[in-house]
């Protein structure tokens, strides 16, 4: 089971990677960064991943089995992942489950011509599902 640096060096090898980072969407902190930065500063990239997938995470609407009632799973992030794509590139946030109170996402950056955004989601969902917090 891979750890963070081994999770974000595998984000890596992705066609069309540019930068990844395991954030805390609640604090904004970034627990590792390889790579490139969108707009070169690792911390305010952090920062910004994070309030998205607060905003996200916050939203009923947006939240597993949302209309029924829930799933009833305290530790699964109410959202799976969150894409978001402008003219040159793609950013995928995807939620971490955690056996603790979930906080975590994968923010990989993604260049629009070489990366593949159907394996990124496969490939991430995977990775955060090995992944080793502690």
């Amino acid at each position: 089971m891979p750890g963070i640096d081994e999770c974000l060096l595998e984000a890596m090898r992705l066609p069309g990677a540019r930068g990844a980072a395991l954030v805390d969407w609640t604090s904004g902190l970034a627990l590792g960064t390889v790579g490139e930065s969108p707009g070169g500063d690792q911390e305010t990239a952090a920062v910004e991943a994070a309030e998205l997938a607060r905003i996200a995470a916050e939203q009923h609407t947006f939240a597993a089995g949302a209309g029924e009632g829930g799933d009833g799973d305290g530790a699964a992030p109410p959202v799976e992942d969150l894409i978001i794509s402008n003219r040159d590139s793609y950013h995928v946030l995807r939620f971490v489950p955690t056996s603790f109170d979930s906080s975590v996402c994968l923010h990989l950056w993604l260049a629009r011509a070489e990366g593949n955004l159907a394996l990124a989601r496969i490939r991430l969902g995977e990775m955060a599902g090995r992944l080793v917090l502690g």
